[in-house]
């Protein structure tokens, strides 16, 4: 059972290190740009060079090649994972704005550093640093010491804060990456707490699952500093569906009333998505913008009374109050476009006889864009609906 447990972790490790490098690319871009998530990126990139040179296959190459080239791997590998743990105290003084634990990170990972330099240069020649199941720690129980609780103190310091400022942020995101990055946080501090009871009391017991510990941090610290693409990938591909949706209703207000839109519309309707012809992320703004400009100038070809009138029409059982008004409306614009590309003299001031929605009455006071985006789409759905022509039948 341990052994299968040991032979589990060590084949995760290839896929650890892949998703972390993948991970730490991805997310370089904007991290370096970004004071708050540089910490947290330098953390997982350090974390994803240490791991890498412990995969199994590249220990087993350090030994064959003598005991100079596995020592100096291995001490190499021991100083990045306490710039590792260093990292990770910056990242959490950053997020939580403290100077203080800022400049306490970089003194006790500058100090960690240096004394595990001066202790493995102290030691008797040896190749790589390693902790046997039986015999003394190489290159020294000292060296060990100093390099766990350097890990220890780090992670339990980054596992409190994490999970206190996930409580109490409002942004989904970021409590979530807090959350992923805590936890992994968590497991390697048994990683390294399990090194402890070995170089203190001989402990094995846990040995087992230490790869597993490890590899399991580093897919959950790669998801920690992914959470805020994955939460852009999201936003993205729901404003694409929202102005997938609204494209017919907008093409068609916008060909009546062209004045309205910021930039020539694309061919169609895939090119507009493909190619749009503002910043992808005012997509959806500028769609339901040009389109509520659009209805308030068609306004003034809808007679007094018309909106009311059209609610009649709309037929069906349970349908709720926005559908009922969003078909009402979705007719309506129809009449009027026909009227206003047919050359037929408006309406303006009070004689315009088309009373704004609640919807976009409350977003043109400054109230929320996103619910009128929702009452739009229900409008464009209703306007594409053959009914339209003669009576809207919501189902």
């Amino acid at each position: 059972m341990a052994a299968d447990l040991t032979d589990f972790g060590n084949w995760l490790a290839v896929p650890s290190v892949v998703c972390l490098w993948l991970a730490v690319l991805l997310r370089a871009p904007g991290a370096l740009r970004s004071p708050q998530q540089r910490g947290l990126w330098l953390a997982v990139a350090t974390a994803a060079a240490a791991m890498t040179l412990n995969l199994p296959d590249l220990v087993t190459y350090a030994m064959t090649r003598g005991a100079a080239y596995a020592h100096t791997i291995g001490l190499v590998r021991n100083l990045i994972g306490v710039l590792s743990a260093g990292a990770v105290l910056y990242f959490v003084a950053a997020t939580t704005r403290g100077r203080r634990l800022q400049l306490a990170s970089c003194a006790a990972t500058a100090a960690w550093l240096g004394t595990l330099v001066a202790l493995d240069a102290a030691a008797p020649g040896h190749g790589t640093h390693t902790m046997p199941p039986v015999g003394d720690p190489v290159p020294s129980l000292a060296y060990w010491l100093v390099l766990i609780s350097a890990h220890v103190i780090a992670n339990a310091v980054c596992v409190a804060l994490c999970w206190r400022y996930s409580r109490r942020t409002g942004s989904r995101g970021l409590a979530a990456g807090l959350r992923l990055f805590g936890l992994g946080t968590a497991l390697a501090g048994l990683f390294w707490l399990a090194y402890l009871l070995k170089a203190l009391f001989a402990s094995t017991w846990a040995m087992p699952a230490l790869p597993l510990l490890m590899n399991l941090h580093g897919l959950l610290r790669a998801a920690a500093i992914l959470v805020p693409t994955l939460f852009t990938l999201r936003r993205t591909a729901a404003d694409i569906a929202t102005a997938w949706r609204l494209w017919p209703l907008w093409r068609d207000l916008v060909e009546a009333v062209p004045h309205v839109a910021l930039n020539k519309p694309r061919s169609g309707r895939v090119m507009e998505l493909l190619w749009p012809p503002v910043p992808r992320n005012l997509l959806v703004y500028r769609k339901v913008i040009e389109t509520r400009d659009a209805i308030l100038i068609l306004g003034e070809y809808v007679g007094p009374g018309a909106l009311e009138q059209a609610r009649g029409h709309v037929t069906g059982h349970g349908i709720p109050e926005q559908r009922r008004t969003a078909a009402a409306l979705a007719r309506v614009l129809k009449d009027a476009r026909r009227a206003k590309l047919a050359g037929l003299p408006g309406q303006t001031g009070e004689a315009a006889g088309l009373e704004l929605p609640a919807a976009i009455q409350s977003s043109n006071e400054g109230g929320d864009l996103a619910d009128e985006a929702r009452f739009l789409v229900d409008v464009a759905e209703a306007y594409t609906s053959p009914a339209t022509t003669e009576e809207v039948n919501v189902p």
